[in-house]
């Protein structure tokens, strides 16, 4: 019993000096991170610097304002070009599976009549899809070119 009450005092003393060792790495760890974060500056930060009349040129410059909007009217064009593909392929598909279905039955069966009314379906939801899409893509559009005209108006060009 006796050897047990000493083997648990050894732990307890043990314990008690790795809880105060690593209190102290914390204390050490936490400091020197501390000074290094001071050291670098990020207190004592020079903002003047960033007001570099270098940046604001290249910032204010109106032509590349203008490369944006272009490039973004271009890009819109062709997002729309390619919706557009897509939807025709949407329909062209549509009336291609209800001119199978018809070909299989001769008469006008009720898996006839669905499948036309499923390629109605599917031609309308295109064209919706398609508007939608193309309405999203002309706001985005407008969006970019107003962020552009705002930031000119900013820099007076």
């Amino acid at each position: 019993m006796s050897y047990l009450l000493l083997y648990s005092m050894k732990l307890n003393y043990f314990t008690k000096r790795l809880s105060t060792l690593g209190r102290l790495i914390a204390a050490t760890v936490l400091c020197v991170c501390a000074m290094a974060f001071v050291w670098s500056g990020a207190f004592f930060s020079n903002t003047a610097a960033m007001a570099s009349p270098a940046v604001n040129s290249m910032a204010a410059e109106s032509d590349a304002g203008d490369k944006v909007q272009e490039k973004a009217s271009k890009d819109a064009g062709r997002a729309k070009n390619f919706i557009r593909d897509t939807e025709e392929k949407v329909k062209e598909t549509a009336k291609t599976n209800a001119s199978k279905v018809d070909r299989a039955s001769e008469d006008g069966s009720v898996v006839e009549r669905k499948a036309k009314k499923d390629a109605a379906t599917i031609e309308k939801r295109a064209s919706e899809d398609s508007a939608r899409t193309q309405k999203a893509v002309d706001n985005t559009k407008n969006a970019v070119e107003s962020a552009v005209d705002s930031i000119k108006g900013v820099f007076g060009k």
